[in-house]
């Protein structure tokens, strides 16, 4: 059994800027979090009213949904933003129905341990952290019970999609032969900071076996450095895959490395150590700047593909930005500041002005999921050209004649591009909070007032486009000029990160201050250790 590390956790750098203000700033910022707020308050009772103890609230219908297990996804969710929020009465009322979930039965024949961790254990840790109250720790550590099972298996390491059936009536468990990078990767956090508070080593012990795997494998993959979207748990290789992203699929597994640094107090070299390893390889392969109207200074993260042709090894990068990946600029502005590292917090202020250009240039104001663009061929020059936009467009159609410009103009407007952008394979919002995540990140750590004013922009877009009778429903489309259609959807994460994050961007600076907090990736803030 792997005990966690003793000794006094090291005196990090601080993460949060002297934020300053006016009193008519201070009047406008307040005016700003309390309009958040109301938009909280407004789902919570609905979401009371209709899908108490239930995952989700339908937005449109009213219904209520269960992908999650059905143990109440957005009630564990939005216990920490209940209390951030200074809605004690609510909390306390959801308090008592979270205590009354029956984690023995479950909507879904197999738990996804990695959802079942960021949202529900994360969700409880989180609360408990907050308001010290032992009915969420004791939930904390039942969730925690159920998940150690997953990691029953010959090699350690944890079953993904896990059948508790099976579980039950004996049978072999097995880690996958395949898996997510992400899934595999980020429990960290959660485990780490369940065995902290209890003092039991069991937790923290099975995810350092995943952590020691990952880093023996870090350097021996395609792109040395970085992991890629797949893994093979079962035969413990990490390294064989051949698509490398910081988006999804494998996020959260890079966001947690500088976040685990954090968490433990530098307790833990390795975490640092693998971060450096890990963004000296994205700043080099992943990270892109655009061309676009203006010049803007920005990046977009994408994708790397490795092939081998005729015995020889290419790496070529897919010019793909997504909304999950915004992210990125928090994270390195996170490791920037901790680490005194300029280049990454000069990366993630070009991430995060990238993925505010995208909001603000598109028509309804808001982000697709995914896009493409043209790269710039050079980093530092980079001229806007509306001919090669054009060309791109028609690469993007898969059109033989790249000269035809009349051609090129019909795809624009059929598919309602704007300048910059030459390909949205997926045009919808799905409420969801990476890029304002970044914003407020990057603010805390700059004082960039600038950034108020675009989380504000952002905030009023989402909430003009997205509002139903009930709550808020995610987009179908956002290329259209107006009046989008809506899904009748609205996941657990609008009010346990996007709204959250939105508030504590407007809120007084000690409000889960960056330098005693860190945020696993469901925006559940732990106390770190100082």
């Amino acid at each position: 059994m792997k005990q966690f590390p003793r000794g006094n956790p090291a005196a990090l750098p601080k993460i949060q800027a002297t934020l300053e203000e006016t009193e008519s700033e201070r009047e406008v910022r307040l005016e700003r979090q309390q309009a958040v707020k109301d938009a909280f308050r407004r789902c919570w009772a609905s979401y009371k009213a209709k899908s108490l103890g239930h995952d989700e609230l339908a937005p449109l219908s009213g219904y209520s949904k269960d992908p999650f297990g059905g143990w109440g996804a957005t009630l564990v969710d939005s216990l920490d933003t209940l209390w951030i929020m200074s809605m004690r009465d609510e909390f306390e009322e959801a308090v008592i129905a979270a205590t009354k979930i029956n984690f023995e039965k479950s909507s879904l024949r197999n738990v996804n341990a990695f959802e079942t961790t960021i949202r529900y254990l994360g969700g409880f840790l989180a609360a408990y952290d907050l308001s010290g109250d032992e009915r969420l720790l004791r939930k904390a550590r039942e969730v925690g019970e159920m998940l150690y099972v997953t990691f029953d298996t010959p090699n350690r390491m944890p079953i993904s999609r896990w059948d508790f059936n099976n579980a039950k009536k004996g049978r072999p468990q097995e880690a996958p032969d395949s898996a997510l990078v992400a899934e595999i990767g980020s429990l960290c956090m959660e485990f780490t900071r369940l065995s902290i508070i209890t003092g039991d080593p069991r937790w923290y012990d099975a995810t350092e076996r995943i952590r020691e795997e990952l880093e023996r494998q870090q350097r021996t993959t395609k792109v040395p450095g970085l992991w890629p979207i797949t893994v093979y748990p079962k035969s413990l290789i990490f390294d064989a895959d051949n698509t490398f992203t910081l988006g999804g699929m494998a996020d959260s597994v890079f966001e947690y490395l500088p976040k685990m640094h954090a968490l433990v107090g530098g307790l833990i070299p390795s975490y640092r150590s693998m971060y450096e390893h890990a963004m000296e390889a994205a700043i080099k392969h992943n990270f892109w700047r655009p061309m676009l109207p203006g010049s803007p200074d920005v990046l977009v993260t994408g994708t790397v593909h490795v092939e081998t042709r005729q015995g020889q090894t290419e790496t070529f990068l897919e010019h793909q930005g997504q909304h999950l990946a915004c992210f990125a600029g928090g994270m390195l502005a996170l490791g920037g500041k901790l680490l005194n590292n300029r280049e990454h917090l000069e990366a993630a202020r070009r991430l995060v002005d990238g993925c505010i250009w995208t909001y603000e240039n598109m028509p309804l104001g808001i982000m697709p999921e995914t896009f493409y663009m043209v790269s710039c061929e050079s980093d530092k020059e980079c001229v806007w050209d509306e001919t090669l936009w054009k060309k791109g467009v028609l690469r993007g159609a898969d059109e033989d004649d790249l000269s035809n410009m009349a051609r090129a103009e019909r795809i624009i407007a059929e598919k309602r591009l704007p300048k910059g952008f030459i390909l949205i394979p997926d045009a919808r919002y799905m409420l969801r909070p990476e890029a304002i995540e970044s914003v407020f990140v990057l603010y805390r750590a700059t004082g960039r007032k600038d950034l108020l004013e675009s989380a504000w922009g952002m905030f009023e877009n989402i909430q003009k486009n997205t509002m139903t009778k009930l709550a808020n429903a995610a987009l179908v489309d956002v290329t259209v000029n107006k009046d989008p259609a809506m899904e009748d959807s609205m996941e657990s994460f609008w009010m346990g990160e996007t709204l959250k994050y939105f508030y504590l961007i407007f809120s007084e600076p000690d409000l889960i201050n960056l330098d005693e907090w860190v945020f696993n990736t469901e925006a559940h803030p732990f106390r770190r250790l100082v």
